[in-house]
């Protein structure tokens, strides 16, 4: 079982890697948000380790990307 502070750690990583690879990419917050899916509200709370992101957003927005999805998890 994960503590609250364990959560908020593998957030704030996995939003801060959302934020590195949108911005290496040139993408903005309302670009992603469209080519996701996913309000511009919500990936900013995603980006800030504000959001428990489900696994159905996190593959849409690494879609939107161009990522692999499971990328992700080598930064957590």
């Amino acid at each position: 079982m994960l503590t609250k502070e364990q959560e908020n750690k593998i957030l704030l990583k996995l939003g801060k890697r959302v934020r590195e690879i949108r911005e290496e990419k040139g993408i903005t917050q309302y670009n992603l948000a469209t080519d996701s899916e996913i309000s511009k509200n919500q990936v900013g709370r995603i980006e800030r380790g504000e959001y428990k992101v489900s696994v159905i957003s996190l593959i849409k927005i690494a879609k939107a990307l161009d990522y692999d999805f499971r990328d992700f998890f080598k930064y957590l």
